[in-house]
C-alpha cells in the first residue's frame, strides 16, 4: 500500500519558512538536519506529530521561481490545509500579521481562505463543513 508520507512546500528561505509556519501557523519541527548546502527541513502538525510532514524544500531550481511567481499572480495556492474552523483560524492568523489574499469564504461543502505565507506561496486553509 502506498501512503503519503512527506510532501513538498516550495520556499525561499528556509529559517525564514520555519519561522512562519512553527510560530504563525503553528507546526512543530520534526526533522532539522544539514543537507549539502540547505538542510532537510521537515513540520508536521502537533495533532499528529506522527503524520505527514511537511518538506520546507529550497526552491534553488530555475524551474520553481517562475512557477511559483505564475502560481500567485493568478492566485492559486500551492497547497493547502485543513483546519477545523477557518472563520476562527483567519482571525487567529490576521492576529498574528498573516496577510490574507481571501479571507473566509463559504463555499457550499466547505470554507476556504487564503494566506502568503511570506516564502514565495499562497496556500490555502479549509473546512469541510
Amino acid at each position: 500500500m502506498i501512503r503519503i508520507a512527506i510532501t513538498s512546500v516550495l520556499v525561499d528561505d528556509q529559517a525564514k519558512a520555519l519561522a512562519f509556519y512553527t510560530e504563525k501557523l503553528g507546526f512543530t519541527t520534526k526533522t532539522d538536519e544539514p543537507a549539502g548546502g540547505a538542510r532537510w527541513l521537515t513540520v508536521v502538525s502537533p495533532a499528529d506529530p506522527d503524520g505527514v510532514e511537511l518538506l520546507l524544500e529550497p526552491d534553488g531550481h530555475p524551474a520553481a521561481r517562475p512557477f511559483k511567481d505564475a502560481l500567485v499572480a493568478d492566485g492559486i495556492p500551492f497547497t493547502q490545509f485543513a483546519v477545523d474552523d477557518v472563520y476562527a483560524e483567519v482571525e487567529r492568523l490576521k492576529g498574528l500579521g498573516v496577510q490574507f489574499t481571501q479571507d473566509a469564504v463559504d463555499m457550499g461543502p466547505v470554507v476556504t481562505a487564503v494566506l502568503d505565507d511570506t516564502c514565495g506561496n499562497l496556500i490555502q486553509i479549509a473546512a469541510v463543513k
